[in-house]
């Protein structure tokens, strides 16, 4: 089952995607050697709250702060800690989800922490062109699977492997809705997309085996080979002729 949204269901989750906007202009400064990931969860979930949202992942089914920070290795769910302090050639995914007036937006983004290796910025720029081209797949008429395909192949074109640990999903008056949206799948295939599907697109990438491990925290998430991930994500309406992006 999916959930269409109306325009003022639209309005309210754009209106959380704008928070999230900002979010990502400000701790782009704010992201260098020697921040802990711990303030940049703090400059976060002080944004938030003073623009009158709420941190969509703070409690969510226990999680204990208001970002996934995922430092290198870590694909997604990185607990923030003050012990874990950036350092020059690191790589860090952050990934946010606000609510507003009863409505989610969600993305994620990775940083650089200073110069990276060649690996790593090949790895980013794959990742946000995954992003970028699945989102354009996102338009009424078209599949869910047409937009899973765009993933798999550039990830796989440029010799990175697509993580099927987790996926994408819908999303508007709970932070996870119908349907599920893989990082890999057959063109043609999935559901028809309609105008007013609201989706969390989230393609997570890694350098070597797709493959993941569970931290014995039971959230961090990270690649069972060591090897570098990254995270782009963003909430988008799909609509006649295009996908409005929200955050």
């Amino acid at each position: 089952m999916t959930i269409l949204k109306n325009k003022e269901e639209i309005r309210k989750i754009r209106s959380s995607g704008k928070i999230i906007r900002e979010i990502f202009i400000l701790i782009k400064d704010e992201i260098k050697p020697g921040i802990s990931t711990s303030g940049i969860d703090k400059i976060v979930e002080s944004l938030i709250l003073e623009k009158g949202g709420r941190p969509a992942f703070k409690g969510y089914r226990g999680f204990p702060a208001s970002i996934c920070a995922s430092v290198n290795n870590v694909v997604v769910h990185g607990i923030p800690s003050e012990k874990t302090i950036l350092s020059e050639g690191d790589i860090i995914s952050v990934d946010v989800g606000v609510e507003k007036e009863g409505f989610y937006g969600d993305a994620a983004r990775t940083f650089k922490v200073g110069k990276v290796s060649e690996e790593a910025a090949r790895l980013m720029e794959a990742t946000e062109r995954c992003l970028t081209e699945a989102i354009k797949k996102a338009r009424a008429g078209a599949r869910l699977f047409d937009i899973s395909n765009v993933v798999e192949t550039i990830a796989r074109d440029e010799g990175f492997s697509e993580v099927r640990a987790f996926v994408g999903h819908g999303i508007g008056r709970n932070l996870h809705e119908p349907p599920e949206v893989p990082n890999w799948g057959e063109p043609g295939k999935g559901l028809v997309l309609k105008e007013g599907l609201v989706l969390a697109i989230e393609p997570m990438i890694n350098a070597g085996t797709r493959e993941i491990d569970i931290m014995p925290d039971e959230w961090t998430a990270v690649t069972a080979d060591g090897r570098l991930s990254a995270h782009f994500e963003d909430t988008v309406i799909v609509g006649k002729e295009k996908a409005e992006i929200l955050t």
